[in-house]
């Protein structure tokens, strides 16, 4: 006789409700054990609910069968924030792909979470308006994405990340209850749920439908290019020019091997010979707009600038912002496989953690890239490597751990726009106490007190939840 497979009455209840999109044949298992980072795992099963009702009739049979449910967007997330632990069921919603309501008169569209970031600013273009997070995955990631890690990109730093650009969220919650956090008013009643549920990765429910509040398309846009001899002179010029009361829409900074590989993948004409490039967007009134470029060009000048080249027009701009995109994707042309890191410091300790990114890839033998929101101080080290070599995936991540640690040390925090996962969960205790953490537990406990959303995840070991469900750790977990 043929032993019965343990999932097999979920797999029949799910099959049940959603049909064929409830699957569990080792290529789904196996393409949905990954999200972006360099962990995975393998779920039970993987559904493709199309409906917040198919989402909740999901999260209901789960319950029933006393499995844990992980929610996942497009997979790009880097923290592992979407990688399998403790056997889930994978709800994947990248079929509730619809922009379902464009409300102009008030600045708001409800989009599904399965629509893709760049899709809506596509749509939203022609009518004026535009949505303003923009990660550098942004032609591939999802606006439930967005709202799991609480993204950003470039343009967070005049802009604000996902959290001011969410005004209320329809939610499944842990128990199979829909609800609705937030509202559409100026100055919703109460505690800030839907602030709370923006970065929690799926800790706390799963997003069904999202309110994106919409921003009006600058009239006057302008692009800079600076490059600098000494990386030092551009980080300084970074801070100066923040110092001067201008906060420009970007302010992007790239090292002299990053402007390599990224001129050799778009030919964009970035300077192959300077140290370091800040790319620096100033939108806004025409008179605004003009007299920033002269501030940036003045500050740039006191901090021995090479060259300041102001894109002639839109396809300059975009060939120069293709650069700064593509460039995690230009790293291939070193190594097959990377590292991408996110660490926040402070703006004045940008050169000092720098150098030490550079130290600690050269002490494990690795490449170090450094593209990063400099703005904000938000650090990206990328890490090159071919995972083909023996030993090479200890190094990498004992040079994270590393990497974490210096930004730590210099006064930074964990994360500005990846999240926490499994990537950094074990390291929450370098930034909060016990008491904090335990704090936190206890709010993730009012959404989901017995543990089920996306376990073993943000919280290190030791908290309900992270004991909850946790006998399949995928390898890598603890960096």
């Amino acid at each position: 006789m043929v032993p019965v497979s343990p999932d097999k009455p979920l797999l029949d209840e799910l099959r049940s409700i959603i049909g064929d999109r409830a699957r569990a044949g080792d290529f789904e298992l196996g393409l949905y054990g990954k999200d972006g980072s360099v962990l995975e795992g393998r779920p039970s099963i993987v559904c493709l609910p199309v409906s917040t009702e198919e989402v909740q009739q999901i999260v209901g049979a789960c319950r029933r069968h006393e499995r844990p449910f992980i929610a996942r967007g497009s997979g790009t997330g880097l923290a592992g924030g979407a990688v399998p632990v403790g056997d889930p069921v994978v709800i994947a919603t990248a079929k509730m792909n619809k922009i379902i309501e464009v409300d102009l008169d008030n600045r708001v569209a409800w989009v599904e979470p399965g629509v893709l970031n760049l899709d809506l600013t596509t749509q939203l273009k022609p009518l004026g308006f535009h949505f303003a997070p923009d990660p550098s995955s942004q032609q591939v990631c999802s606006i439930g994405g967005n709202v799991a890690t609480n993204s950003g990109g470039p343009h967070c730093l005049a802009y604000g990340v996902t959290s001011s650009h969410v005004a209320a969220i329809e939610v499944v919650l842990p128990d199979g209850t829909v609800t609705l956090l937030g509202d559409l008013t100026p100055e919703p009643a109460g505690y800030d749920l839907r602030g709370l549920f923006i970065g929690s990765e799926g800790t706390m429910g799963i997003a069904t439908k999202i309110a994106v509040r919409l921003t009006q398309n600058p009239p006057e846009v302008r692009t800079l290019l600076l490059d600098f001899s000494d990386v030092r002179d551009g980080a300084a010029a970074v801070s100066a020019i923040i110092a001067e009361g201008l906060i420009p829409a970007a302010l992007e900074m790239m090292d002299h091997r990053a402007i390599e590989v990224v001129e050799a993948f778009v030919n964009a004409g970035y300077p192959t010979e300077a140290d370091a490039v800040l790319l620096v967007e100033l939108d806004g009134l025409a008179g605004g707009v003009a007299s920033g470029v002269e501030i940036v060009r003045r500050v740039a000048d006191a901090h021995r600038v090479g060259n300041v080249r102001v894109a002639a027009d839109d396809a300059e701009r975009a060939l120069l912002w293709k650069g700064r995109k593509n460039a995690f994707g230009a790293v291939a042309r070193i190594k097959p496989d990377y590292y991408l890191h996110d660490t926040v410091v402070p703006r004045g300790k940008l050169v000092e953690v720098l150098e030490k990114v550079y130290r600690i890839a050269d002490e494990y033998d690795l490449i170090a890239i450094n593209v990063f929101h400099a703005g904000d101080g938000n650090l990206h080290p990328i890490l090159a490597y071919d995972a083909r070599e023996p030993g090479v995936l200890e190094r990498v991540h004992a040079a994270g751990k590393a990497i974490i640690t210096a930004s730590i040390e210099a006064g930074g925090v964990l994360s500005g726009e990846h999240g926490i996962g499994l990537e950094k969960r074990d390291y929450m205790g370098m930034l909060f106490s016990e008491h904090d953490m335990t704090t936190q537990d206890l709010v993730r406990e009012a959404f989901d007190p017995d543990g089920f959303a996306n376990p073993l995840k943000v919280l290190p070991s030791g908290s309900r939840c992270s004991d909850s469900f946790g006998q399949h750790v995928p390898e890598g977990a603890w960096v």
